[in-house]
């Protein structure tokens, strides 16, 4: 697969590139449960926080009706994100796309950027959406395994679809029907996150690192290898190395892939297992490959030459971060038109521009070749049908599978 050339990037990009690999989206996109709620989150008491304190165990129709949207008298929209997960203007400051938006539609958009973690937002959240109360957004960015959770329980509200004609027709087949909104019924994809391989090609003296068999058992990277926090991701690639389905493995797969992990770490095989933090120990080559997210290769390739990346012949694990209408939301209709509005070609082209994750948006790299050539080749941005094709998701896990397999996990990192 033809790597990303990082000395071909437009004015917009390089600006983009200014920003710290450490710091805001980028740092916090995929951290796991275990860096965001600390050592305790999960483990079956750190779990309670999501299955526990009043929140049903059955899911239930949300609370708010049709007629109780404000969205005719109040022309707003409250929008709760990730940090650096927007794009801004070269003065870092403005908001060319939400500008715009409002330019047009008349509708203001308040836009915090004060989803941090996804355990720690849940913590804002849920006691207002379990006494039935709304949260005071509109929107919120939230991953895969949290919106099934709210939407299992009844805390996020369908979508009209008469309203997301855009999205409707333009969303990737990638990510049309995950197992935990068949549909999207209730949620669409801000981002999609690509769990690959990536190594410094210095550190490795040229040679390529493309599959979990080697960062596991190729003595040349013995403790130089780093693997994800994020239990789904490392896992996931685990089982598929192993020939499994992330889609439809069962509780032994699950323990006999935590197994051979088990046996890297007791040979010190692996270094460590991080959040993103992997980033500054690839690009110096303390870490020689690793487990890394698409959006942070991107940006690590702009400024080392020597950071390769890899899809395992195995495949690649996908997530996605997504856009849900909690329930109470004052302003879903004008919610639902925000929505649709990046779903439209030039404006999903600005957005994934900025924040170099796979964009959900198909037909998007003509209109992303008009800012940078070189972006609407990257297949990290916009993967190809080759690449498409070798993407899995982790399944949908019950209640009882999440608090069972991350305290497994838990186990295998040391939390």
């Amino acid at each position: 697969m033809e790597q990303f050339e990082p000395d071909r990037l437009s004015g917009a990009r390089r600006a983009a590139m200014r920003r710290s690999l450490t710091g805001g989206r980028g740092a916090l996109t995929r951290r796991s449960l275990l860096r965001a709620g600390g050592a305790g989150a999960l483990t079956l008491g750190g779990l309670s926080v999501l299955t526990a304190c009043g929140i049903p165990p059955a899911r239930r129709e949300s609370t708010a009706a049709a007629s109780d949207d404000r969205s005719e008298q109040e022309k707003e929209v409250v929008f709760s994100n990730w940090t650096e997960y927007m794009d801004t203007g070269e003065d870092e400051k403005s908001r060319p796309t939400l500008e715009e938006f409002t330019r047009r539609t008349g509708i203001g958009v308040t836009y915090t950027e004060d989803v941090n973690d996804n355990v720690e937002f849940f913590g804002k959240i849920r006691p207002q959406l379990a006494a039935g109360q709304e949260t005071g957004r509109d929107l919120i960015v939230v991953t895969d395994w949290l919106a099934a959770r709210m939407i299992r329980l009844g805390w996020a509200q369908k979508l009209d679809a008469s309203r997301l004609p855009h999205a409707f027709a333009h969303l990737s087949p990638q990510f049309r029907s995950p197992d935990w909104d068949p549909g999207r019924a209730y949620s669409y994809p801000w981002t999609g996150i690509s769990t690959v391989i990536a190594y410094n090609a210095r550190a490795t003296e040229g040679r390529r690192v493309d599959s979990v068999t080697q960062l596991l058992d190729d003595p040349t990277l013995k403790g130089r290898v780093g693997l994800l926090t994020e239990m789904r991701d490392t896992v996931g690639m685990t089982l598929l190395d192993q020939g499994k389905d992330p889609a439809s493995f069962t509780t032994a797969d699950f323990d006999e892939a935590v197994g051979r992990l088990q046996k890297g770490v007791d040979k010190k095989q692996i270094r460590r297992f991080t959040g993103n933090d992997y980033t500054a120990d690839l690009d110096k080559g303390d870490l020689a490959a690793c487990l890394a997210w698409a959006g942070d290769v991107i940006q690590l390739q702009a400024g080392n030459p020597d950071i390769k990346y890899a899809i395992p012949a195995a495949g690649y694990i996908t997530s996605s971060d997504n856009l849900l209408v909690p329930a109470g939301a004052r302003h879903k209709a004008n919610a639902e038109r925000l929505v649709d509005y990046y779903y439209e070609l030039p404006v999903a082209a600005r957005l994934a521009a900025y924040i170099s994750y796979v964009c959900p948006v198909e037909g998007v790299a003509e209109e992303l070749a008009k800012i940078d050539p070189a972006l609407a080749g990257n297949t990290l941005i916009v993967p190809d049908k080759a690449m498409t094709a070798t993407s899995h998701a982790f399944r949908s896990l019950s209640g009882e599978e999440e608090t069972a397999y991350e305290e497994k996990f838990a186990g295998l990192i040391g939390a």
